[in-house]
C-alpha cells in the first residue's frame, strides 16, 4: 500500500507476463484475484530492430503485431474482466491493471539476452545493415474496466490510481537491464489509429534515447541546462495557459504543430513520474482530468489525440529535462482532419493551421463548458 492508499497486486499470466492489479484507494474490491486459467502458446520471439543509416535512428521490426484484434464487440473485448464467455488478458474484476503486452514492440529480451546492444554508445554509430534485438519492454494500462471510455471519462480517485501506477511502472521499468527511456502514453479515438474501444494507455520502454528526444538534448546544449525553467516562465506570462494549479501549468506552446496541441509542465524540476510526490500525483488528477473534459468539450463529438508522457532518460539528461505531457490531435474543425502531406510526412517541416494564441483561448472556453 502507498501513502495515497492505493494498493499494489502483482501476480503472473499463464505464458509467463507479468499482471499488477492497482485498487483505488477508495476500491470495494476484495483482496483476493482469480488466477489465469487459459492455455496460452508461447510468447513471439522479440522482434528485431534495423537502423536508417540515413538518420541513424532505430526501427523495429514487430510483425507479431500485424494480426492483434481490431475494434471488437463488447462481448469480445480482450482488456475486460474475464467472463465464462470471454477469457480475457485480466482474470478478475479491477479497478486498474498493468500486463505485459502479448505482441510487444519490444521485449521481453532484455540486456544481456543474445543479439542485445552491447551499449547506449554502440547504439549511437551508425552503418549500413546494422540490426539488434529489440530488447524492452511494453505494458498495457487498463484504467477501467468499462468497455468504451478514455482518461477523461475517469473519477479522480481512479485517475490518481493510474497517475499511481504510471510512477510505479516508470520506476520499475526504469530499473530493467538495457532500458534507456520509459514512455507512458494514451491513444484515444480511431481517427489515431485506436484498434480497442476500452480505456487504457500503454507504456513502451526503450533500449535507446527516443530522436524526439535526442533534439531536445541538442537543444538544451544550445540554450542552456535551465531550457525547461525558461519554457515554463515565458509561458505562464503569456497569454496561452489553459489550466494552472499550485503544481503545475498547462498551455498551448509557442510553436505549436498541431491544431490542438496542449503541454503540461510541473513547477519544479521532476525528471519522470517516480519523482513525483504525492500532492503533485494528488492535483494532476484534478487538473488532467479537466484539462481532457476540456478538450472533449471543443466540439459536439470526442476528440481524438495522443497523450504523450515524455519523461528524462534512464541514463542521460535527468537533471535538465523535465517530465512533460504533450497533448496532440489532428482534429482542425468539428468534421475536418489535419493530416500529414507532404511537408510534414516527408520533410519533417510542419505548417500550423491555427494561431497558438487562438487555439489557447478556444481550449479555455471548453474547459469553462466542461
Amino acid at each position: 500500500m502507498t501513502t495515497s492508499g492505493i494498493v499494489k497486486r502483482p501476480t503472473v499470466l499463464n505464458d509467463g507476463r507479468e499482471l499488477i492489479y492497482f485498487d483505488d484507494a477508495d476500491t470495494v474490491l476484495p483482496p483476493e484475484r482469480t488466477a489465469d486459467a487459459r492455455h496460452l502458446d508461447p510468447r513471439p520471439d522479440t522482434a528485431t530492430m534495423r537502423q536508417d543509416v540515413l538518420t541513424g535512428e532505430w526501427i523495429s521490426i514487430a510483425a507479431a503485431r500485424q494480426n492483434r484484434v481490431f475494434l471488437p464487440p463488447a462481448n469480445q473485448d480482450p482488456l475486460a474482466p474475464t467472463t465464462p464467455d470471454n477469457a480475457t488478458e485480466v482474470p478478475s474484476m479491477y479497478d486498474v491493471a498493468v500486463f505485459e503486452n502479448k505482441s510487444p514492440s519490444f521485449g521481453p529480451a532484455l540486456a544481456g539476452d543474445a543479439g542485445a546492444p552491447e551499449s547506449l554508445e554502440a547504439l549511437s554509430e551508425v552503418g549500413l545493415g546494422r540490426s539488434y534485438t529489440s530488447i524492452g519492454r511494453c505494458e498495457v494500462v487498463c484504467f477501467s474496466p468499462q468497455h468504451e471510455g478514455s482518461f477523461g471519462s475517469l473519477t479522480p480517485s481512479r485517475a490518481r490510481t493510474v497517475i499511481e501506477a504510471w510512477a510505479d511502472r516508470t520506476a520499475a521499468l526504469s530499473a530493467m537491464p538495457g532500458i534507456q527511456q520509459v514512455f507512458p502514453f494514451e491513444n484515444r479515438g480511431q481517427e489515431i489509429g485506436v484498434t480497442l474501444q476500452h480505456p487504457h494507455g500503454q507504456i513502451y520502454s526503450y533500449p535507446y534515447v527516443t530522436p524526439r528526444t535526442t533534439r531536445l538534448l541538442e537543444s538544451i546544449e544550445k540554450v542552456g541546462p535551465d531550457l525547461f525553467e525558461q519554457i515554463l516562465q515565458s509561458e505562464r506570462a503569456s497569454e496561452r495557459v489553459v489550466l494552472e494549479g499550485k503544481n503545475w501549468t498547462a498551455y498551448v506552446p509557442f510553436a505549436a504543430r498541431w491544431p490542438i496541441e496542449v503541454h503540461m509542465l510541473p513547477h519544479r524540476h521532476i525528471p519522470d513520474f517516480a519523482a513525483t510526490n504525492d500532492e503533485e500525483r494528488d492535483e494532476l488528477a484534478t487538473l488532467y482530468l479537466q484539462l481532457l473534459r476540456g478538450i472533449d468539450k471543443l466540439y459536439d463529438t470526442p476528440t481524438p489525440y495522443i497523450a504523450a508522457w515524455h519523461q528524462a532518460p534512464v541514463n542521460v539528461g535527468r537533471d535538465d529535462i523535465r517530465l512533460m505531457l504533450q497533448i496532440t490531435s489532428p482534429r482542425r474543425a468539428a468534421n475536418k482532419l489535419k493530416y500529414l502531406a507532404g511537408s510534414e510526412a516527408a520533410m519533417g517541416a510542419f505548417i500550423g493551421d491555427v494561431l497558438p494564441e487562438q487555439t489557447a483561448a478556444f481550449i479555455r472556453e471548453g474547459i469553462s463548458r466542461a
